[in-house]
């Protein structure tokens, strides 16, 4: 009985005595010698990544305590992600209360880039978000591709005289509010460089065709379709017209020379003078004429073989409409074109 006794009181005394060490720690600076330094909280970075990371930079003593002040005080669900200024010397309860309360030196925000979308449109879309000045994307996209080749070994592949037009990888980003276009076109080409796996890059090898042929072809079934199983169709339609020496005749690069997109185009449109006219010219146009999403460059490496000649995209659904022969097309256009 005399034991138990001395166990309690132990017991009693390591409770007391870790209560007032967590008391303690959670209000006493780490070093009163740190600097500020930047600290970042990621999207979807929980309290217990969070104090983690803390320990990791020297701003607290203990991710457990760290833990449980956030939890006991109902911060831990209030973090917001973004850039802080934190230091060694604020204790627990500051560095907390400043997550908590988003006082970040730099805010973050999402941006979206739509599929299909062309750089321009890229570059008024990050204008509009006061990210940038007019024409600041069409000028790095020309302009500093040799600085790039280093960090994005596949920008090598590109000719000479290309942009980045077809490789700024249509996604939702999470940038900086004040991020700067460096950055996210960097965030762009990564993204890219993730998504073209060691099997697509091999198979296009096999094919005998390049990257820069492939995003091209992309950037057109891209605009033309949107199903992925369309997508492939219209691939092995537009892979055959070259391999047969026919005229792709893409509406969607008349759209591209004319920046206009119509339901149809006339016999006028079709004869505009530009390489990227592909009624007028042979094979694929110079270059991409859209940056394409993953569906529209699998659909270019992976097309569907089969017997169709012509395709068009009704007005009332967008159903894609395919067709063998000429007169068929012409039956198909007067029946869902109208």
């Amino acid at each position: 009985m005399k034991y138990i006794k001395y166990i309690i009181i132990v017991i009693i005394f390591v409770v007391l005595l870790s209560v007032m060490n967590y008391k303690y720690s959670i209000k006493t600076p780490f070093n009163m010698q740190g600097e500020n330094i930047i600290f970042v909280v990621k999207k979807g970075d929980g309290v217990q990544q969070i104090g983690a990371n803390l320990l990791s930079a020297k701003l607290i003593n203990s991710e457990l305590f760290f833990s449980i002040y956030s939890k006991k005080s109902n911060l831990s669900t209030k973090f917001q992600a973004g850039e802080y200024e934190l230091s060694s010397k604020m204790s627990i309860v500051e560095i907390a209360d400043i997550l908590a309360n988003g006082k970040v030196v730099r805010k973050e925000k999402d941006i979206k880039l739509i599929e299909g979308w062309t750089t321009r449109e890229m570059d008024a879309y990050l204008v509009k978000l006061n990210l940038i000045k007019e024409g600041d994307l069409l000028n790095y996209s020309k302009n500093e591709i040799s600085n790039l080749k280093n960090n994005y070994s596949f920008l090598n592949e590109l000719p000479k005289n290309a942009t980045l037009e077809g490789f700024l990888f249509p996604d939702t980003y999470r940038i900086y509010e004040n991020a700067k276009l460096d950055s996210i076109v960097k965030k762009m080409l990564g993204n890219f460089d993730s998504k073209l796996t060691d099997e697509m890059k091999t198979d296009i090898k096999k094919q005998g065709k390049s990257l820069y042929e492939i995003i091209t072809m992309a950037s057109l079934i891209e605009k033309e379709v949107k199903s992925y199983d369309d997508k492939r169709m219209v691939s092995g339609i537009f892979w055959n017209r070259i391999k047969n020496g026919q005229a792709l005749e893409s509406c969607a690069t008349l759209a591209f020379v004319l920046g206009v997109n119509k339901k149809q185009y006339t016999y006028e449109d079709t004869r505009i003078d530009s390489p990227y006219n592909s009624y007028m010219n042979r094979g694929l146009p110079p270059g991409p004429i859209s940056n394409p999403s993953l569906n529209a460059i699998k659909a270019a490496i992976y097309p569907i073989d089969n017997d169709y000649v012509y395709f068009l995209s009704r007005f009332d659904n967008g159903e894609t409409v395919f067709s063998k022969t000429y007169d068929e097309h012409l039956r198909n256009k007067a029946k869902y074109l109208k």
